[in-house]
């Protein structure tokens, strides 16, 4: 066995000196101290955009390989060779031959001594949603040609000499204000000063009514640079168009423009509510927001916003600050979010609007059923894999695949430190394992799925479980206060646990859920509710559908006494 062992490392050694592999320096003159993260080798064969831009779950996605580094010191070299873990390619080694550009990237992570005693390397978001190719302050090389062979033992030197620049803090206008603040009871958890906000558009006559107390409208959604979709100037009318090749029209920019600026002008109209309308900002060091519900591996980010942040905007902004005069409206992520926050906090919402929410029960995780399914990536068979789909065009064409995804995700970082969809969800989901980091739900390689970790899902997030379970402690609280909406052709197949949540929700008794369920026709990511409008128009009116019909339905759910007419000026 020992002459076996001696032999294989013969073999790996000599197969090294015949790989091509790359040898990467940093510049001096960047002064950078020791550091800890992810390389990521980027490998395209075209120079449309720099390679750092050219990774996603496309056909046409370049190449990304990486390894994790701890206690790079300054003025030494870190080789990457065939060892490193790639995407659509797994290894260098199954690169062809040819020419092509190169770059690489440092993801930065920083240490963080958690409260509940495990040591975590991450990468602390910086003011840009948790993307590692734009965060403020990692390192990277300039783009060379080169020619690569996998067969060559040359190695290929690579000078990181670039850092990416901090991000400029949003404007302030009559209308838009923006708060941070620094939370106690995360700052606690993560061991290091923690921070959440929000940008918030203000009601027209705001200043014009200093004794009138707002409702609270809250948007959950992915990172918010700014507040989105509200412009007080018509839409450029030289603006070059763009093509959405996802909505198949041409000059949807200056569609979003316009369509930005109708809602300014609905906004500061006659007859529309005059509420404060937030969108909170909550970038976590694993993905571009929280999911806004405590986690035992990312903290107690549910408690943080609804008695810290909140409670703090309502004081600033005039806000009326009870649970009768705020609600949630969200899509995706932000749909989730809308639900989970009404279930959790049943009192402190007064209704929720979620559209096309990420899974909202755990038979359906997109398309695999985490309670009963064995494999992630692949439908058991005898004698065949059959690959799981991850994303879908509105006839049903396949775009990719779970595994593919979660192949790319775990070439970009281990440990769920991706930043991207699959990781997040074990990192608000999971339970924290023995090194600290999320416990997998499945194995990220094989795919294979852990029950346990799936039992834990199911108590702990799974809504539509949830809800069912507790129906009769939060059954008064949360009855007319549901509204779920998602096309029948969701990119993403989110519509498969909404049809699971409406059986259920339909059988509640003792009260009844009085809740509402909708489905778009052909309609894929991400579908509001409104029939009237393509899906392209509607995903852009958030905040005047949501609003408007809230302010309807708050007059059926206030307590008795609650002020329903000085906003409504």
């Amino acid at each position: 066995m020992r002459k076996l062992f001696l032999l294989l490392l013969i073999m790996q050694a000599a197969f090294l000196c015949n790989a091509q592999t790359f040898r990467v320096t940093i510049q001096s003159s960047l002064n950078q101290p020791v550091l800890d993260g992810r390389i990521l080798l980027l490998i395209s064969n075209n120079n449309s955009n720099e390679p750092r831009f050219q990774i996603n779950d496309e056909a046409a996605s370049q190449m990304v390989f990486g390894i994790d580094v701890e206690n790079w010191q300054p003025a030494t070299s870190r080789l990457v060779d065939m060892h490193a873990f790639g995407y659509p390619l797994e290894r260098l080694k199954d690169v062809p031959a040819g020419d092509y550009y190169v770059q690489v990237l440092l993801h930065k992570y920083e240490t963080f001594h958690l409260k509940n005693g495990h040591t975590v390397k991450l990468p602390m978001d910086r003011g840009e949603g948790q993307h590692w190719n734009i965060a403020p302050g990692n390192i990277y090389s300039t783009p060379i040609k080169i020619h690569f062979d996998p067969n060559s033992s040359n190695e290929i030197e690579l000078t990181i000499s670039q850092i990416i620049p901090p991000i400029k803090e949003p404007e302030t206008t009559k209308y838009i204000k923006h708060i941070k603040i620094q939370s106690k009871l995360l700052t606690e958890f993560w061991g290091r000063p923690m921070f959440i906000g929000a940008h918030i558009l203000l009601p027209e006559g705001f200043d014009e009514h200093p004794n009138v107390k707002y409702p609270l409208a809250i948007f959950h959604g992915h990172f918010p640079a700014d507040f989105d979709g509200f412009r007080t100037i018509p839409a450029e009318e030289n603006l070059k168009p763009d093509t959405s090749t996802r909505f198949r029209i041409s000059g949807y920019n200056k569609i979003v423009q316009q369509e930005a600026y109708n809602f300014y002008k609905q906004w500061t109209g006659p007859n529309f509510p005059r509420v404060l309308a937030i969108e909170i900002e909550h970038a976590t060091p694993y993905y571009d927001d929280s999911y806004a519900v405590n986690s035992e591996c990312m903290g107690p980010y549910g408690d943080a916003i609804t008695y810290e942040l909140i409670p703090e905007i309502e004081k600033q902004f005039r806000g009326i600050g009870k649970g009768w005069a705020r609600f949630t409206y969200g899509g995706s992520t932000g749909g989730w979010e809308a639900l989970a926050v009404q279930v959790f906090y049943p009192d402190e919402y007064n209704g929720c609007y979620a559209a096309c929410p990420d899974p909202v029960d755990f038979h359906h995780y997109t398309t695999m059923d985490i309670y009963n399914d064995k494999n992630a990536f692949y439908v058991e068979s005898d004698y065949r894999k059959t690959m799981r789909p991850a994303y879908r065009d509105y006839l049903g064409h396949v775009k990719t695949m779970v595994k593919e995804t979660n192949q790319r995700e775990l070439a970009l970082g281990t440990r769920s430190r991706s930043g991207d969809q699959y990781d997040v969800w074990e990192a608000v989901f999971s339970p924290t394992d023995v090194d600290g980091y999320p416990k997998r739900i499945f194995d990220k390689y094989t795919g294979t799925i852990d029950s346990s970790v799936a039992n834990y899902w199911k108590e702990h997030y799974d809504l539509t479980h949830i809800i069912n379970r507790d129906w009769s402690k939060i059954g008064d609280k949360l009855k007319g206060k549901i509204h779920i909406y998602v096309g029948d052709m969701d990119s993403y197949y989110l519509n498969n646990a909404v049809y699971t949540a409406e059986d259920v929700l339909k059988k509640l008794n003792n009260p009844t859920c009085n809740c509402e369920v909708d489905y778009g026709d052909r309609a894929e990511h991400c579908w509001n509710g409104d029939h009237t409008q393509p899906n392209y128009i509607s995903r852009l009116r958030y905040h005047q559908m949501y609003i408007k019909k809230w302010a309807e339905e708050v007059k059926t759910r206030a307590p008795e006494g609650a002020d329903l007419k000085s906003w409504r000026y």
